[in-house]
């Protein structure tokens, strides 16, 4: 037992039937694309609809997926409202075929039901803002206008917040990953700073091998992680108590 994650093993569809309504602040995840003929590649027909079930009205979904995948299978998504998109870039290719561009980003695309407003939105910043003058006239507006300048301050800032960009690098897990499609910590993180509030329940119906899981529990949020291959339930658990330990011992050393 992980505190904060709830585990559910089997078919995706069954183990979000037994959720209550209206329990869960956001989704991320990295569903099946239905795109090549791989065991693990089977689309899944109708998780959306089971989503719009159990999140909240201030919920909203991060998925995955190329644009292919969102167009072929668009049916999927009605009834739903794009907010916006991001893009990963990684640093490594997924095609070597001569006739089409060489293959770097994957992308995310929020959707939610509903109104807007009430949607949560959790601002993402990086502290990475490029240095810049600032100046400040200290004379009426309408002497600027005549080019009279009565007095002029500056200041400095160095890599302060920003919002975070839209187009995210983030290496990706090749040569260490223990899932075939399994996503670095850098890009789930923030998409669950953005949809799910501090404390909240993030749900990812594809967990695969827990990264949703992880970022959750660094970032202060509880999880339901359902997968159906038994292979990945002993190394999911490992990795998320190993993210737990990692925080904890954080924690404890912060406070000394």
């Amino acid at each position: 037992m992980i505190p904060g994650i709830t585990i559910l093993p089997g078919d995706c569809l069954a183990s979000m039937r037994t959720l209550p309504d209206c329990s869960v602040d956001a989704v991320v995840t990295d569903p099946p694309y239905g795109q090549t003929s791989l065991p693990w590649d089977r689309f899944v027909y109708g998780w959306m609809a089971e989503i719009g079930r159990i999140l909240k009205p201030t919920g909203s979904v991060w998925v995955f997926g190329t644009l292919r995948m969102f167009t072929q299978h668009w049916r999927e998504f009605e009834g739903w409202t794009l907010a916006q998109d991001i893009v990963w870039e990684k640093h490594n290719g997924s095609s070597l075929r001569s006739d089409r561009f060489r293959r770097v980003h994957e992308q995310a695309a929020q959707f939610y039901r509903g109104e807007w407003g009430p949607v949560y939105k959790g601002m993402v910043v990086t502290m990475d803002a490029a240095k810049r003058t600032l100046s400040r006239r200290t004379g009426a507006r309408h002497q600027h206008l005549h080019g009279a300048e009565t007095g002029t301050s500056y200041a400095s800032e160095d890599g302060g917040p920003r919002i975070q960009r839209s187009v995210i690098y983030a290496r990706s897990e090749h040569g260490r990953a223990v899932h075939p499609t399994q996503k670095p910590t850098a890009i789930i993180e923030p998409l669950i700073l953005n949809a799910c509030p501090p404390g909240g329940v993030v749900l990812d119906p594809f967990a695969g091998s827990g990264t949703t899981g992880g970022c959750a529990v660094r970032l202060g949020r509880r999880a339901i992680l359902c997968e159906g291959n038994q292979d990945y339930l002993s190394v999911m658990e490992r990795r998320i108590s190993g993210i737990v330990s990692e925080t904890s011992d954080l924690f404890a050393r912060a406070a000394e």
